[in-house]
């Protein structure tokens, strides 16, 4: 028992096993082979390495946006001058990466708590039954008093009086000078994977530089200072249009970074996106054009309370850090190296389909390849005194012999010792057991699918040689 357990672990140790191939010379298998890895190699070369650089890990950044809007804007409505100031057209104004700027608006003044009629055209009514006291309406502006107006045949309302007008929106928008508003843009990124930080401001923007520069796509890529107009034309827009209603606009700082190289080379892109609006005026059928929302500056008048509604049209400004880093690792480059030498096992695959079942020496292939056992091949090799692996060797070659169409083909070989007269008859006693060879009853006649010729030569026999001869009959 411990004689049987060393040899075990000894064999564990000290042996290596490794597969038996075949090599098949054949072209066509040969070239479909090497086509298919040619193609793998492409694979793992032009995809993996070059277009998806799988050699090197990736990273997003953790960021932070800042920005800050700068202009005036000058109104005349009806005779009232007005100054627009960053404090009045931005909202929020803590200077977020999303803000709206105000390029239009409808105003109410002097709004103060009261009853007064609904708008002509909306809840109109005929009786008092027409407006139910103490309810609401969805598109109303406040609580319904249950009287009917009889001057403007409206429903009376508590609400903010008097109620505001919106059916008519300025045109052309009232502050197009907002197209001269200038954005500046400040945002910091991190790597926290390859611990590198980076912001917008890069070598050579300083001070200096961003007093007097404005973004170029082509002359001032780098440039954080956005003129409004500039951004709307970027996104795909027309001002004008875009103005009298809102919309909203997407600012990308794409974060591209390849950490191999010099880190100065780490730089931002600025992509402009038009999110919604009305550029080409194609979507007008739609349900909702553009942007706009409501607020107010509540003030006392001799102890009343008042206020000033403004419907604001603007356009809305998203700005969105887009980053991916990447940077040689070993751990994805053996990874991806891995992966494609596992693809060139499809070439092996492909090429044993087209051995095994297109090929017409399909039979032979398969007998090449494959080592059958069962208990009738045990018996025979062991009644012969003859090695199993032997044995289907020469079972192999008879088989081979017995499909193929050639009338001479040489199966046998001088036999110049006894043990190839030992082989021979081996040779013929397997194929009497597969019924391949059959012997006649007279002499030494061989019916076989083959032409065969051999020479046995006694070395015991000083008076010569005999032959003998074997062929088809």
């Amino acid at each position: 028992m411990k004689s049987q357990i060393t040899n075990a672990l000894s064999d564990f140790f000290f042996e290596y096993e490794t597969p038996r191939q075949v090599l098949v010379r054949n072209r066509r298998v040969g070239v479909v082979c090497r086509l298919i890895q040619l193609g793998v190699l492409a694979y793992i070369i032009g995809w993996v390495f070059i277009y998806e650089k799988g050699y090197q890990s990736t990273d997003t950044a953790v960021s932070s946006v800042f920005s800050k809007m700068k202009g005036v804007g000058y109104t005349n409505v009806n005779g009232s001058e007005r100054v627009w100031d960053v404090a009045d057209y931005v909202f929020p104004p803590q200077g977020d990466s999303s803000f709206v700027v105000m390029t239009n608006y409808i105003i109410t003044e002097g709004q103060k708590m009261g009853k007064c009629p609904e708008l002509p055209g909306k809840h109109n009514c005929t009786s008092n039954a027409d407006c139910e006291g103490g309810s609401f309406k969805r598109t109303g502006h406040g609580q319904m008093t249950g009287l009917c107006v009889p001057a403007t045949k409206t429903c009376e309302v508590l609400a903010w009086c008097p109620v505001e007008n919106d059916h008519n929106i300025p045109d052309p928008p009232l502050l197009m000078s907002a197209e001269n508003y200038t954005l500046f843009i400040k945002n910091s990124v991190t790597f926290p994977l390859f611990q590198v930080t980076r912001s917008n401001l890069v070598e050579g923007i300083d001070n200096a530089y961003i007093s007097k520069c404005l973004h170029d796509p082509k002359k001032a890529p780098l440039c954080p200072i956005f003129r409004l107009g500039d951004i709307v034309k970027l996104s795909g827009f027309n001002f004008e249009t875009i103005a009298k209603e809102g919309g909203s606009i997407g600012i990308v700082v794409d974060w591209t970074c390849n950490f191999d190289v010099d880190l100065k080379h780490c730089k931002p892109k600025y992509n402009f996106h038009g999110l919604y609006g009305n550029p080409d005026e194609s979507d007008k059928t739609s349900g909702s054009v553009g942007f706009n929302f409501r607020y107010a500056k509540h003030y006392l008048d001799a102890n009343v309370q008042k206020r000033t509604l403004l419907k604001v049209f603007g356009i809305r400004i998203d700005i969105i850090v887009q980053s991916l880093a990447r940077k040689f690792d070993i751990i994805p480059t053996l990874t991806a190296i891995g992966s494609g030498v596992g693809i060139f096992g499809v070439a092996t695959v492909v090429c044993d389909l087209v051995l095994l079942y297109l090929l017409p020496k399909r039979e032979f292939y398969k007998n090449m390849k494959f080592k059958h056992t069962d208990t009738h091949a045990q018996h025979d090799s062991e009644s012969l005194g003859l090695d199993t692996g032997v044995y289907y060797t020469l079972e192999a070659n008879a088989r081979q012999a017995q499909g193929t169409d050639q009338s001479n083909v040489s199966v046998c070989r001088s036999l110049d010792s006894r043990v190839d007269v030992f082989i021979f008859n081996v040779y013929f006693h397997v194929m009497m057991r597969r019924n391949l060879c059959v012997f006649t009853p007279r002499g030494l006649n061989v019916s076989c699918p083959v032409d065969l010729t051999f020479t046995l030569q006694d070395p015991d026999s000083e008076a010569g040689s005999s032959e003998t001869e074997a062929s088809r009959k």
